[in-house]
């Protein structure tokens, strides 16, 4: 499968989705995605994107919590 924004080719991986949620930053591990090997674009099959629907909205209890540093970069 080629890629839409670079001609690139697809290759499925596990990948870590991480992102913003309601003021709480969220990371699923082990996301099954084809991601392109040239530019990064990641595609998710749709019964990966109502899991992921499921664990975010559902507000499920996570398995493991990591203390994360943070840095704003404008104050230094």
């Amino acid at each position: 499968m080629k890629c839409d924004l670079c001609g690139g080719i697809y290759k499925k991986e596990l990948m870590s989705y991480t992102l913003l949620y309601e003021g709480k930053r969220i990371i699923v591990e082990n996301v099954p995605a084809y991601v392109c090997q040239r530019c990064g674009e990641k595609l998710f099959e749709p019964d990966i994107v109502e899991k992921l629907q499921n664990v975010i909205w559902g507000k499920k209890k996570a398995q493991r919590e990591i203390k994360t540093p943070f840095y704003d970069l404008a104050t230094l």
